[in-house]
């Protein structure tokens, strides 16, 4: 039984942007203590220490023989948290990391004779996205009461909506990476609804009771309820990563997994190839990571197939598990006897969602280019697929290559600049491309530099990378240290005169048949003209200098 105590709530004036009403220190405490739990927790550690059969090679190698003998049913709920100033039913501001119960008021504390006032931007928010996935959307939909008791829910019961969601029957398309055997895959949405967020439980180490921040609690999700149609860990990671890419292109949701924006729960059943009807399925919690999400769903697929095997699949059970990270590995977290009963009715509080096909076109009007299509953009370009996945994945790298090619329309060489030095400039330093002093103008003049043969492209890198980190102007950095690419064949025979009058050794030799040695000779004449000589003309002119005869 939990006892919950309320301590230190202060009598305040319902205020449009009440201040806070629990000071740091006085929190609030449900008081857990439970010998069973204990010993249930002591029996879980000394589970978690046996070795799992399931090694990350073998693991996908059991599970593609898994395969061939059953197909795998994987469906995904993903709660998004929305980017919105304040929550979905009060005045109050949400920051992650925010010290607990410091951005509260009676409305999420679900104090009495508080009420609740929708957020438009929520309603907006969740018809872009519910556009963003080719969705169906509910031009009259509501709010409904979800009932059901925990610690960090005050009211009781959360809004979310029942059976009048506000966008249903969608579809999203993505593009499997070539590492994963390539391909495209088009995965129905079923659902779309919007509802508010629980608070969060802080369990002490001792276990003896468990702290409440409600900070969370009232921030706005919009819940999204993919058809069962994906049969490989990979193509569910995939279709979760993709999800993450359309909120992040349209802002509506910052879509960080470790901050909880962007959560995950997976359903995952098997069925022999060729049966109609599904298996069982387990719910999958506590993935924080797309790869663990992968790794959880090829775990769960061994783990049914091993008991079907073995003539056990009446223990495959509908139950939640948990993916262990550190055993890599799905326990029981709880068993489910059936359906749980919430009891939902309308939302008495909350008017009905109405509005206008022409709301909806408007903002279909404003949405920016989406992964897809900008994915189809690049293709058309004549960009590779690998270069068409990573320049399309994050929104940030999208629109800097296309304010570089607006300027150089030179596709490929912008790609390949920023997939190569900017790319790893940016894992070496941990920065983002917005982070970098680098921009698409002077990215573009650099490109330019180099192929009007201005500079090299050695003197290129070198530019590039004092760019990234100082910032500055191409034209300046080739000015202030005499950068510019000597390309006068007189100046640059004079100089390849010198490097092989220098080396009459290395000339004997190259003469006598060791001609990888114009290597060297082309080394030399760069370190003497400190890398300016214009590479063509100093190999044209080195050989023939070099096979000239005495």
């Amino acid at each position: 039984m939990a006892l919950t105590l309320f301590r230190g709530i202060q009598s305040r004036p319902l205020l449009p942007r009440p201040s806070t009403f629990i000071t740091r220190k006085h929190v609030f405490f449900c008081s857990m203590q439970n010998t069973q739990t204990e010993t249930t927790t002591t029996t879980t550690k000394t589970k978690q220490q046996t070795h799992s059969n399931f090694t990350e090679t073998p693991r996908a190698k059991a599970v593609e023989k898994v395969l061939k003998d059953y197909e795998a049913i994987i469906g995904i709920e993903t709660h998004v948290q929305l980017a919105t100033m304040t929550k979905a039913f009060c005045s109050c501001a949400y920051s992650y990391g925010s010290q607990p119960n410091s951005c509260i008021c009676p409305v999420c504390m679900g104090l009495p004779g508080a009420l609740p006032v929708l957020n438009s931007k929520v309603i907006e928010y969740a018809v872009m996205l519910g556009v963003a996935l080719n969705c169906k959307l509910s031009l009259n939909s509501k709010f409904d009461r979800k009932q059901y008791f925990y610690p960090d829910l005050p009211k009781g019961y959360q809004i979310s909506q029942f059976d009048i969601p506000i966008a249903t029957n969608g579809f999203i398309d993505l593009d499997l990476p070539l590492e994963f055997g390539g391909g495209h895959r088009r995965f129905g949405i079923t659902r779309v609804h919007m509802e508010e967020d629980a608070g969060k439980l802080l369990h002490t180490g001792s276990r003896s009771y468990s702290q409440v921040d409600l900070n969370r609690a009232g921030v706005p999700l919009l819940e999204i309820v993919s058809e069962p149609d994906m049969r490989t860990g990979i193509e569910a990671a995939e279709y979760a990563a993709e999800l993450q890419r359309v909120v992040r292109y349209l802002g509506v949701s910052n879509g960080n997994m470790q901050e909880g924006s962007l959560r995950c729960d997976v359903n995952v059943s098997i069925r022999p190839i060729g049966q109609l009807e599904f298996g069982t399925k387990v719910e999958i919690k506590n993935l924080n990571s797309f790869s663990a999400m992968s790794r959880a769903i090829d775990f769960e697929i061994a783990r049914q197939a091993a008991l079907y095997n073995q003539g056990q699949a009446e223990e495959i059970v509908q139950e939640t598990r948990l993916w262990e990270e550190g055993a890599q590995k799905t326990v029981t977290m709880r068993k489910k006897e059936g359906l749980a009963d919430y009891r939902y009715f309308p939302e008495p509080d909350l008017p009905e969602v109405i509005f206008t096909e022409e709301y909806v076109n408007g903002i279909r009007d404003s949405l920016p280019e989406l992964p897809e299509l900008k994915r189809r953009r690049y293709e058309e370009m004549g960009l590779s697929m690998q270069d068409v996945l990573f320049l399309a994945n994050d929104v940030n790298v999208a629109d800097f290559f296309d304010a570089t090619i607006a300027k150089v329309p030179d596709v490929k060489l912008a790609a390949n600049w920023i997939m190569g030095d900017i790319a790893a400039y940016m894992k070496n330093e941990k920065l983002s491309i917005n982070e970098i002093k680098l921009s698409p103008q002077e990215l573009s003049e650099l490109i330019a530099s180099i192929k009007s043969a201005t500079i090299s492209g050695k003197i290129g890198k070198e530019i590039l990378l004092e760019l990234m980190e100082k910032g500055g102007t191409v034209k300046g950095l080739i000015k202030e240290k005499d950068l510019v690419q000597i390309v006068d064949p007189v100046e640059i025979e004079k100089i390849v005169d010198k490097v092989i009058t220098n080396n009459p050794k290395q000339l004997e030799q190259y003469r006598g048949g060791k001609t990888k040695l114009q290597g060297f000779f082309a080394g030399q004449v760069m370190k003497e003209s400190k890398g300016k000589a214009n590479p063509g003309l100093v190999n044209k002119i080195l050989l023939e200098k070099l096979n000239a005869k005495n």
